[in-house]
């Protein structure tokens, strides 16, 4: 595998979206667990002001540019990655591949009602996959160990967790090994795009790094404030990592 690159101080594995499944199968063939985490700038932003997110997320095994201005600000600040890894994208892949070779899954998260709608189009689009089990992510903490056993208990080999940060992070650092599942992957708010709840935006959009806008458009008085504030933050943390990064062009004081 190729050595990592370090941005704003995490760890970041230059992968393209082959070379990341692959591993993945890789893993399930092996029996040995992978964990993924994905950042996009929101949350390298996040993992700024949240050390257990940080924590969380600098623990997985595989830690992937989920977002476009993540790979942007990699070219610029000198530590370039191959390409976008979008968590959706990284999701339906392995389903696909999951069908393919007989690998049993679970999905973790979102309200009931979504989770059944998400299912129900799974089955329409992936007829052969093998689905171990399911359960919506409204649980207390106390509750953790118990779905965790679960899963363990229903033979998953690749856990599927859509649920927000930090909650799928802090619960795949402390409870991903208890699964049993090989891959363990936190696709978001990817099951509420499969049931058809929200839309993704159009490939253009996510050519030009525009699906935070286009989020915003469909929930302006949820993520508005939210996606303004974070992006400028991370406009204002690559400008200082670049400026921190170029050599000074003054002139050395000469004493006389």
């Amino acid at each position: 595998m190729s050595a990592r690159r370090t941005l704003f101080g995490v760890e970041l594995d230059p992968l393209t979206m082959d070379e990341t499944v692959a591993h993945c199968l890789e893993a399930v063939r092996e029996g040995r667990q992978l964990e993924i985490g994905v950042v996009n700038a929101a949350k390298l932003v996040n993992m700024r002001r949240d050390p257990r997110l940080a924590a969380a997320v600098s623990g997985c095994d595989l830690v992937l540019a989920d977002g476009q201005a993540v790979v942007w600000a990699g070219r610029v600040l000198r530590a370039p990655l191959p390409e976008r890894v979008a968590g959706i994208d990284l999701f339906l892949r392995l389903l696909g591949e999951a069908e393919s070779a007989g690998i049993s899954v679970y999905f973790l998260g979102a309200r009931q009602d979504v989770l059944d709608r998400m299912l129900l189009r799974v089955a329409d689009r992936f007829p052969g996959l093998k689905v171990a089990g399911s359960r919506n992510g409204y649980f207390d903490d106390s509750e953790q160990e118990t779905i965790a056993d679960g899963i363990a208990r229903s033979g998953a080999q690749m856990l599927f967790l859509g649920m927000t940060s930090p909650k799928k992070e802090i619960f795949t650092a402390a409870h991903g090994a208890r699964t049993g599942a090989r891959v363990v992957h936190g696709v978001g708010g990817s099951f509420d795009i499969l049931a058809g709840v929200t839309k993704r935006a159009p490939a253009t959009w996510q050519r030009w790094g525009m699906e935070w806008l286009y989020r915003v458009l469909q929930e302006p008085r949820r993520l508005g404030r939210r996606y303004l504030t974070t992006n400028v933050s991370f406009v204002l943390m690559t400008a200082r990592e670049l400026i921190r990064l170029t050599p000074s062009t003054a002139p050395a004081n000469r004493s006389h």
